[in-house]
């Protein structure tokens, strides 16, 4: 007793750091009665454990919305034990329980050889097996080894996809190099033996080993439709949440709330763009106002793209736009000064043109590609409203390199071959 109270006390670890110092103990090892040990999480520990379970399951389930779509997901820690979800823009909220309110554990068994479900649950159990449901109640039960092959921590990926034979719909995975090499080794051991795929302790299949899977893929099959090999291709992408999650209140909010705060960002949009718009004509006359063409296409080619990926525009969407139009007036004035130069250096009106787009071609792209490098890695390392304001920004500037190339050049050479005379004189 004294020896086994020594090694169980052995695991208890102070909770804190060498800076802040350590604030108790995360387990306590008592012994009641004499032939009795009593392991316990300390109140201290318990909170600990119940902080990071919140921390990680706010993590887990914001991968799994960012990966429904650009939804701006504002996810935060309420009290010890709640997390307060909203998700603007997404109408669909049976959808969005099911997908951030599953646990997604998987896990992958042995079957048991010799002994099924229903022989155990007449005798006994062997030791070292459970019994485990279908997810189809039509299959029955299985006997698997309660020790998982391998763990769903190790799962890289996981991908929709249909099966070449017949068309339906699986998920594929992939494995990290441990879980591959444990794969690898159990199915060249147990070709010709079912092994189990569980998910949430119910068996999703239990296919026969044919041949050894020996390079970390594989594929899950089922009574699946499209919408659910999704559904659990990111739920299996962004892994199991470290605890189930109990959904205790939900509501649906209009727009109308937040009206005051979009009133004032539309009124922001325009204001700047009609200061913009004064600007152009009073420096660049005719030239200006084909400036002025090309950015609303340049808008109506943003809203046209987000519409397509189903990407949702909030205020920080909103801040991007009115930063385009300023970036994309900003390309026309590096094309129109190139122009005047030209003209002080003594060439026609045309060549002068014709220079003026070629040369600041080189100097629009370097200029731009810094500033869509810096919006592709918010979107990559930002969440919630960085990526919204990261895909507007990312987007306004490949529509302002396209209009103001293609845009721009046609308005400004109709205007030139609707010229009667040879000699023209650019309005600059």
């Amino acid at each position: 007793m004294e020896t086994a109270l020594k090694k169980l006390r052995s695991l208890i670890s102070p909770i804190g750091n060498a800076i802040l110092g350590s604030s108790g103990n995360d387990l306590q090892v008592t012994q009641p009665e004499p032939d009795v040990m009593l392991v316990s999480p300390t109140p201290q520990g318990f909170k600990r454990r119940v902080t990071d379970a919140s921390g990680a399951a706010i993590e887990t389930v914001r991968r799994r919305i960012d990966a429904l779509g650009t939804k701006e997901p504002n996810i935060v820690r309420q009290g010890v034990n709640r997390i307060l979800v909203q998700v603007p823009g997404f109408d669909d909220t049976a959808q969005l329980k099911k997908v951030i309110g599953k646990t997604a554990k998987m896990t992958f068994h042995d079957v048991h050889p010799q002994v099924s479900a229903e022989e155990a649950r007449q005798t006994r159990v062997p030791f070292g097996y459970k019994i485990y449901e279908s997810a189809d109640g039509d299959k029955g039960a299985y006997l698997l080894r309660e020790i998982p092959v391998v763990q769903g921590s190790d799962l890289v990926d996981a991908r929709p996809g249909f099966d070449r034979r017949n068309g339906q719909p699986i998920v594929t995975f992939r494995f990290n190099n441990r879980g591959a090499r444990l794969f690898g080794r159990f199915t060249a051991k147990n070709v010709g033996r079912p092994f189990a795929i569980v998910l949430d302790n119910k068996v999703l299949s239990a296919p026969v080993i044919q041949t050894p899977i020996l390079g970390g893929s594989g594929q899950i099959s089922g009574h699946f439709d499209v919408k659910e090999v999704n559904e659990l291709a990111i739920q299996l992408r962004s892994g199991a949440l470290p605890t189930p999650l109990t959904i205790v209140e939900e509501r649906t909010v209009g727009p109308s709330l937040g009206a005051d705060s979009v009133a004032a960002g539309e009124k922001a949009a325009v204001v700047a763009g009609l200061a913009v718009s004064l600007f152009m004509i009073a420096a660049y006359g005719l030239f200006g106002l084909f400036s002025l063409v090309a950015v609303i296409i340049n808008l109506f080619l943003i809203m046209g793209v987000m519409t397509l990926i189903g990407s949702t525009l909030t205020l920080p969407g909103i801040a991007g736009l009115v930063l385009t139009v300023g970036m994309a007036v900003d390309a026309n004035v590096l094309i129109y000064e190139r122009i005047r130069e030209e003209m002080r250096n003594g060439k026609r009106p045309i060549s002068a043109i014709e220079s003026g787009f070629t040369r600041a071609f080189g100097t629009i792209i370097d200029s731009n590609l810094t500033t869509l490098i810096a919006g592709l890695v918010m979107f990559w390392l930002g969440s919630g409203p960085v990526r919204g304001f990261a895909v507007t920004l990312s987007l306004g500037i490949l529509a302002t390199v396209f209009t103001a190339f293609t845009v721009t050049r046609l308005l400004v050479a109709t205007w030139v071959a609707r010229q009667k005379t040879s000699k023209i004189e650019a309005p600059l």
